[in-house]
Order: C-alpha cells, then sequence, then structure tokens
C-alpha cells in the first residue's frame, strides 16, 4: 500500500491594496517569501479590495479577511486593524515600524495606539518586526511581551545584482528613495548644498521642498511615477551613491538593495539602519546638517573607503537572501500550529 500524500499547509498573506504610486518593497518582500516557503506551503495572496481609509473601506477589508482565512493568517504590514475579526490562535501580524507612533500626539496618538497596535497585537498569535528596532519600539508601545515577537528581517529581491560602474568624483549621483517626512529631505538638501552633484529623488514632493532644492542650487531630478521593478534598479545602477539619512525607519531596503548592487551607502545612525547597515554604510547624524555633509565629502574623496563599504556591502546582503528568510517563517508557522 502507499504511502498518504502530507496536505500541504495553507497559508494566506493579506496585504494592503496598492497605492497608484505602488508600495515599496513590502509587496515585493511578501511575494519572494511565498515562492521560497519550502513545499510544505500552499500560499495564498490576497489583497485587500479596498485602500485603508475611513472607517467603512476599512470595515470592508476586514469582513473580506474574515471570509478568507486558512490555517494560518498572515497580516503583512499596514493594515492591522483586520486582525479583529481573524482567529487569534493561527494569525500572524508583521509590524513594519511604528512610524505614525513617533508622528503624532494627543487623541490621533490615543487612537493608533489603541487601534492600530494593542488591541490588534492582543488579537493575534505571533509578531514578526522587521529589525530589532521595531521590535523594541513595539514593546515601548504595546507592552507585548517580548517572547510573542519575532524578529524576521526583510529579504533582497534577487534581480538585484552587482554592477559596479566607475565613480563619479567631479559629479556623483545621489539617490534617494522616498520623500515622505521621515526622510529627511529637509536636513540633506542644504547639506549637498556645496557638493557638486546630481540628486534623483524617487517620491512625490511638495512646493516646500521644490523651493528648498532651488534656493540651495542643487542639480536634481524627480521620479513621481510608479516604477516597476526594473526601472528601480536601473536607478541604482546610474547612482553613484544611495543616500537613506532618515530620521525613523522599520528596516530601510534601499541600504540593502545599494549595497547588492555595489553602490555605496550613507545612512543614519539612529533607528534600524545601523542594524541592517552593519559596516557596510557611512553613518551620520540624520539632524546634523555639517555632519551629513562631511559624510558624504568622506565618501566622495577616501576611494579606499568607499571601496570597502562596497565591498563590505556585498557580504552584508548574504543576511538577507530570500531563503534564509523563507525558512524562519517556516519555522514560525509550524509553531503557530502546535499552538
Amino acid at each position: 500500500m502507499g504511502t498518504k500524500k502530507q496536505e500541504k499547509i495553507k497559508v494566506v498573506f493579506f496585504t494592503r491594496k496598492t497605492r497608484p504610486l505602488g508600495n515599496f518593497s513590502v509587496e515585493m518582500y511578501f511575494r519572494l517569501i511565498k515562492d521560497n516557503l519550502s513545499e510544505n506551503f500552499d500560499v495564498i495572496i490576497k489583497e485587500m479590495p479596498f485602500y485603508s481609509n475611513g472607517l467603512l473601506r476599512r470595515l470592508g477589508n476586514a469582513i473580506y479577511c474574515f471570509f478568507n482565512q486558512a490555517e494560518i493568517n498572515h497580516i503583512t504590514g499596514d493594515i492591522h486593524y483586520v486582525a479583529y475579526f481573524l482567529s487569534r490562535k493561527k494569525t500572524v501580524l508583521t509590524i513594519l515600524d511604528c512610524g505614525m507612533l513617533h508622528q503624532s500626539k494627543g487623541i490621533k496618538f490615543f487612537i493608533f495606539k489603541w487601534l492600530w497596535f494593542k488591541i490588534p497585537i492582543w488579537r493575534v498569535n505571533k509578531i514578526t518586526a522587521i529589525s530589532e528596532a521595531t521590535k523594541i519600539d513595539i514593546i515601548k508601545y504595546s507592552n507585548c511581551k517580548p517572547s510573542k515577537i519575532e524578529v524576521i528581517y526583510v529579504c533582497i529581491n534577487p534581480n538585484f545584482r552587482e554592477n559596479r560602474k566607475e565613480f563619479n568624483f567631479d559629479k556623483p549621483r545621489i539617490l534617494q528613495i522616498g520623500s515622505a517626512p521621515n526622510k529627511n529631505l529637509k536636513k540633506l538638501i542644504p547639506a549637498l548644498s556645496e557638493i557638486n552633484c546630481n540628486l534623483t529623488i524617487v517620491g512625490k514632493i511638495n512646493e516646500e521642498i521644490i523651493n528648498l532644492l532651488k534656493r540651495h542650487n542643487l542639480e536634481f531630478q524627480v521620479i513621481d511615477k510608479k516604477l516597476s521593478d526594473q526601472e528601480v534598479i536601473e536607478e541604482y545602477n546610474k547612482c553613484d551613491i544611495l543616500s537613506l539619512i532618515s530620521t525613523l525607519e522599520g528596516f530601510g531596503m534601499p541600504i540593502i538593495e545599494a549595497n547588492a548592487v555595489g553602490r555605496v551607502v550613507i545612512t543614519a545612525n539612529n533607528s534600524s539602519m545601523p542594524e541592517i547597515a552593519g559596516n557596510s554604510a557611512k553613518l551620520v547624524d540624520a539632524l546634523d546638517i555639517q555632519a551629513i555633509r562631511n559624510g558624504f565629502m568622506e565618501i566622495i574623496n577616501k576611494n579606499d573607503y568607499r571601496n570597502s563599504l562596497i565591498e563590505n556591502g556585498y557580504e552584508n546582503t548574504k543576511r538577507f537572501e530570500p531563503k534564509k528568510i523563507a525558512i524562519q517563517f517556516e519555522k514560525l508557522y509550524q509553531q503557530v500550529l502546535i499552538g
């Protein structure tokens, strides 16, 4: 008699609805996890039917999740509130960052703290944080037991490959991914005012930032349309320096993407960025314009230092290979199934 074929474990990834300019990195991350899980898992990705705006749309998303549950329910970030309608013992919640709590106060802070964090955290079996820095924030704001939180890093898209180029000393091309307030453009732009460079910003910018760029006589371009994965990679290939001098990052994916391509990185010495960059980036104080300027000048002027950061970057990316990260999720799902 033949042996009975083992049933696959059914997992559903609940993802936010993609906005017109796209959600950088996160959706690609979980597609990679899906592709790298072992054949013991059968994963379905369920994108929300509605944008996460307003009570009725969010309620619609939560009801949609209720009717699409599996053996493992995995909320992949941002839409924490759908946990209200899911089976507690079967649900995993990934928290990308606590940015909304850092950036709000008063009644808004209270609402976010309870409705987006404390209650959803109570309503799930396991939490995954994408960095130790994010885990610390989660514990700080929710009093969640540390044992309930697993740190599982974001994996690198294997399409980001080594693509060496000669460094442009005369006018380096600086790539800035993202334009939200935490991306710190108001400090980055004046820091570059005395450096002959070209700044490429991927993301929408407002009139205030445009005026700041002009006031400091920076040569710049803004890419405010949705880019394909290949177009994003091309921007990394064309640049000389990747800048991510943020005031807050849950992870800092551009650091790893630039590492993989072979571009030197300058980033901030706060939040998750030192943890993710290791020894593969120049770390600077995000609030100190002169420190930021000095960091760029050190990268531009010191060949050996710049090249060492690039070589360290290639090594750093090995920590974030998709198969390694997928194995960590497999172990977590098994824990949830056991109960």
